[in-house]
């Protein structure tokens, strides 16, 4: 039997085992030690699976996971969340659809400390929709609203799944976070987009709120002012060189630290369920890297993701439509798979084809954080939804009614950035220097 056979069985394996329920990190750890231990020796594979989680686990690199984590965490476990959904409702609360608006807005800033998507969603869960209730709204839009914008985390920095992508496939997270930026602030401008012409099409969807005292919108610009300032120190940093992607999490940290601690909201309460949340996430992260590791050194000696390379830029159709294929690969794989658990997986495969048909890696790993963003948000494993659901309790038809003008808007950024790609790629070529990936 040739290598390549026993790991095109081998993947059939691990997918079969993810469907009897084992949670996929170990399905990889489990499925790449059979492998490495049937094509080289038992030996070999138990020192391969020792020395992947050891080193995963003491790379210094990997630290800037829990950091920005537990950066995020206190964010959401203290009122900067709700001082920032207050400041923009000040600012936008009047404008046809402004309360939604107004969660665009304030999530976007948020996403600016917090890298948990998920962290966010149960954040603006808890703030946004009773607002909205509060004035009016119907639920598709205020559910819809909630569940989508929580997806802007996975292209705002800091984003935990570009630093992901960026451990994975080796490349700079300073550049992905620049890269981010620009992709984030159009999928927002769009969701408002989308909002102002829902609420034109049916005003009774959102009643309009009174218009806030110009003295009123003036004594809530330091909500605003403070966030620039821990994005730049975070963000501008790495730019500017100063410190490492660990450092900048742990620059960010403390910034938010010491907010909390200005506003006299640090308590050991609150203290305990930050780091306990950002733990959990970290390990879990972690070990989903530590399986995709020992998964990737088995799948390297059967030579499939060189070979899958080779097919790919070898089949007689437009390069763009391979990636239209890849994308759709990574959607497919995503509505019966955690989506960032399929990523870890996936990208190793599909990487060395994408750098092979001449793509940027820094746009690709942009493109996946758009594709993750849709795949959060639909069915059958929309988590964003799940949380949504599990915290107000309206039912999955009519939040689902309320995401779909937002797929529509995911799906238009996607083919913008798709026909243009230096939407992604001109402010880190700006910034640090043309790519030699």
């Amino acid at each position: 039997m040739s290598d390549v056979t026993v790991g095109v069985i081998a993947l059939l394996v691990l997918l079969a085992l993810f469907l009897t329920g084992i949670e996929l990190a170990f399905c990889m750890a489990i499925v790449g030690f059979v492998g490495f231990a049937c094509l080289v020796s038992f030996s070999a594979a138990c020192n391969l699976l020792v020395k992947d989680f050891f080193d995963t686990f003491t790379t210094y690199g990997y630290t800037v996971i829990p950091l920005f984590v537990l950066m995020g965490q206190i964010a959401s476990n203290t009122t900067i969340a709700k001082r920032l959904y207050t400041a923009s409702h000040k600012w936008v609360g009047h404008v046809p659809g402004g309360l939604a608006m107004t969660t665009v807005a304030g999530a976007t800033i948020f996403k600016a400390m917090c890298g948990s998507t998920l962290a966010t969603v149960a954040t603006f869960s808890g703030i946004a929709i009773p607002e909205m209730d509060r004035y009016g709204y119907k639920k598709e839009l205020s559910t819809g609203v909630v569940a989508s914008v929580g997806t802007i985390g996975m292209l705002i920095p800091p984003s935990i799944v570009l630093i992901i992508y960026g451990i994975v496939t080796e490349q700079s997270i300073g550049r992905l976070f620049l890269a981010g930026i620009i992709p984030g602030i159009l999928i927002s401008f769009l969701f408002l987009c989308v909002i102002y012409g829902w609420v034109l099409a049916d005003p009774k969807i959102a009643p309009r709120t009174p218009a806030a005292p110009w003295k009123d919108r003036f004594k809530v610009l330091p909500e605003f002012i403070v966030v620039a300032i821990i994005f730049v120190i975070v963000i501008g940093g790495l730019m500017m060189g100063l410190f490492s992607p660990t450092e900048a999490g742990s620059m960010g940290t403390v910034a938010v630290m010491i907010l909390a601690a200005v506003r006299k909201e640090v308590n050991l309460k609150m203290l305990v369920k930050s780091w306990d949340e950002s733990l959990r996430t970290a390990v879990m992260t972690l070990v989903l890297i530590a399986g995709s590791v020992v998964l990737g050194h088995f799948l390297a000696i059967t030579e499939i993701p060189f070979i899958a390379a080779d097919w790919a830029t070898s089949l007689p159709i437009p390069r763009y439509l391979v990636m239209v294929i890849v994308i759709f690969l990574y959607l497919l794989g995503g509505s019966f798979i955690d989506d960032l658990a399929f990523m870890i997986l996936a990208t190793p495969i599909f990487y060395p084809a994408v750098i092979k048909l001449g793509y940027d890696p820094i746009w690709f790993g942009i493109m996946v954080g758009i594709t993750l963003m849709i795949g959060v948000i639909i069915p059958p494993v929309a988590i964003c939804v799940f949380i949504v659901r599990n915290i107000t309790g309206v039912p999955f038809n009519t939040i689902y009614k309320g995401v779909l003008p937002f797929l529509l808007a995911l799906g238009a950024a996607a083919l913008l950035l798709f026909i243009f790609p230096s939407i992604a790629t001109w402010l880190p070529n700006l910034f640090m220097g043309i790519s030699t990936g």
